[in-house]
């Protein structure tokens, strides 16, 4: 069975709800493991007010017995704090959409008498639902030695120098020590002055995360049809992110300015008789399908669209020009979207690794998984002898 999650709430309502399927029996489940990834979520220099209320906290009410997986979908409910301060409240009117926000576009395709009816849902705030899930993702790969983490490169302008050598657990380890979420201590600082000046500017500010999965087999996604191919789902699902309007696969858009002799990466046998490459400028993938590298994905996050400065618009109910209302939102969110994109990654690569084992329990995963084919001489099956495509007439 496919992994698969829906998410239900609005961010302003009582709860977000979240059923993630497919989870095979017997996955060891730490309710702290996804509170840690809940606060992750929650923390950044240039976060807005409302992460200042919420503490964040999952409960499973379904699916979960004794600490494991039972194979039955899981339920998990995230309560919104802030419910109270809007329970018993007379909401003004809003009727002047923002430009960068669905609350015009969602009111034409759903004829939207008032405009919060699709801020509620279009915000940011659902992502707290998917990090549950992912979080809960996340342990399932890990009983295959497999981790999925992530860093910011870029904030506007200013950009990390991360050395080409440094070792993924050591930039995840120094990315968690600053509330930037960035491996390059001399970028931090630069990056925190430029969010000052964001905050002090009543402005917004965007940037670019990268998120890397490591462990992960050969063999995962197909190159057989276009919605198999891990590359396409791994791009749709980060890309379905709040404010990301770009996804690459290791150094794309950089491989695009090269020649094809400087991209790809050279194949070697060595001497215990492993296909090896000495470079990753793939990020991890081949024809859609894992080769065993690190996976490397990489998004483009634009400015939050809520800015202190009035952008200038129009009143639905009056057709009169009128500039936008504030509400409460991010200087900077790049940072927490790291969190929520090592979620949409883990899920995905759960999902991909459950086509490729098959089964309903971890136990007979586990054995499945230590006989996956690997990327050596002696496990491929090729013979140098000539055949025939042999299509009839």
């Amino acid at each position: 069975m496919p992994i698969r999650f829906l998410t239900a709430g609005e961010s302003h309502g009582p709860q977000l709800t979240a059923i993630l399927e497919g989870m095979p029996a017997g996955v060891p489940i730490d309710p702290d493991a996804i509170r840690q990834e809940l606060a992750r979520r929650q923390k950044a220099y240039g976060a807005g007010g409302r992460m200042a209320i919420e503490q964040d906290a999952a409960r499973i009410t379904a699916g979960v017995m004794a600490g494991k997986t039972t194979g039955a979908p899981i339920a998990l409910h995230i309560p919104n704090k802030d419910w109270k301060n809007w329970r018993d409240r007379d909401i003004p009117p809003m009727t002047t959409p923002r430009p960068g926000h669905a609350d015009l576009t969602a009111a034409v395709k759903y004829g939207y008498r008032e405009l919060r009816l699709a801020l509620e849902r279009a915000s940011a705030r659902e992502t707290a639902a998917r990090v549950a899930v992912g979080a809960v993702c996340k342990q399932y790969l890990a009983q295959f030695g497999i981790r999925v983490q992530g860093y910011v490169t870029a904030i506007g302008p200013v950009q990390a120098a991360i050395p080409h050598d440094m070792p993924y657990p050591q930039r995840f380890a120094l990315a968690e020590s600053n509330d930037l979420r960035c491996p390059d201590p001399d970028a931090v600082e630069q990056m925190r002055a430029l969010v000052y000046e964001t905050m002090q500017r009543k402005d917004t500010i965007g940037g670019v995360f990268e998120v890397v999965a490591l462990g992960l087999p050969v063999g995962l996604g197909s190159h057989v049809h276009w919605d198999r191919r891990l590359s396409a789902r791994i791009m749709a699902a980060v890309g379905s992110i709040h404010a990301i309007k770009g996804v690459e696969i290791g150094p794309a858009f950089e491989n695009a300015t090269l020649f094809g002799s400087e991209v790809h990466d050279e194949i070697f046998l060595d001497e215990d008789g492993r296909l090896v490459r000495k470079t990753n400028r793939a990020g991890g993938l081949e024809g859609g399908i894992t080769t065993g590298e690190p996976l490397v994905v990489r998004a483009a996050m634009k400015p939050i669209s809520t800015v202190l400065n009035p952008r200038q618009s129009v009143n639905l109910a009056t057709g009169e020009p009128e500039p936008t209302t504030y509400e409460r939102s991010d200087f900077n969110a790049v940072p927490r979207a790291v969190v929520v994109g090592e979620a949409m990654l883990a899920i995905v690569l759960a999902d991909a690794l459950m086509e490729k084992l098959g089964g309903d329990s971890l136990e007979e995963q586990l054995s499945r998984f230590e006989r996956l084919r690997r990327a050596r001489l002696d496990d491929l099956s090729t013979d140098n002898r000539p055949w025939r495509f042999g299509f009839e007439e």
